[in-house]
């Protein structure tokens, strides 16, 4: 299922015992609903003890960091992408329509490709992308949202 970075950066974010959730098509995979994608798309809690623990992972992973900084990761609406489609990763410290904490408490734990990884909940994930807007997630939105839990 992962790209070599894809795996990569999920495991060194696990391996740092970061707060994230893989969200996005990522996310629709994980809730039975695969879709074609161009990136992962990993939500980090944007917080003070979290943004050093992220900022260090992404630079073992070898992101280039000179647009980055530790603050960045800890102020919500932050949006960094590494490389180009269909193998970027862009890491969001915010999302349409959900908080990080409360989605958090909600999160759905899997093992993937020997990865520990949260993904944002199917509620959470339904909400994301109605309050997105954009056409291709509120179709995603529907096809969650018609299929049950």
């Amino acid at each position: 299922m992962f790209n070599p970075d894809f795996k990569d950066m999920s495991s060194a974010l696990s391996d740092a015992e970061i707060d994230f959730l893989v969200v996005g098509a990522y996310a629709m995979a994980v809730h039975g609903h695969p879709r074609a994608t161009g990136d992962l798309d990993i939500w980090v809690r944007p917080s003070s003890d979290n943004a050093p623990r992220v900022y260090l992972a992404l630079a073992e992973f070898g992101a280039p960091l000179d647009d980055l900084s530790v603050e960045d990761l800890a102020t919500p609406g932050v949006v960094f992408q590494i490389g180009v489609e269909p193998s970027r990763i862009d890491i969001l410290t915010s999302i349409s329509g959900v908080e990080f904490n409360s989605a958090w408490r909600r999160r759905q734990s899997i093992e993937l490709e020997g990865i520990s990884l949260n993904v944002i909940g199917r509620t959470d994930l339904i909400v994301n992308k109605r309050a997105s807007g954009r056409t291709k997630d509120l179709a995603d939105a529907e096809t969650l949202d018609s299929t049950g839990p």
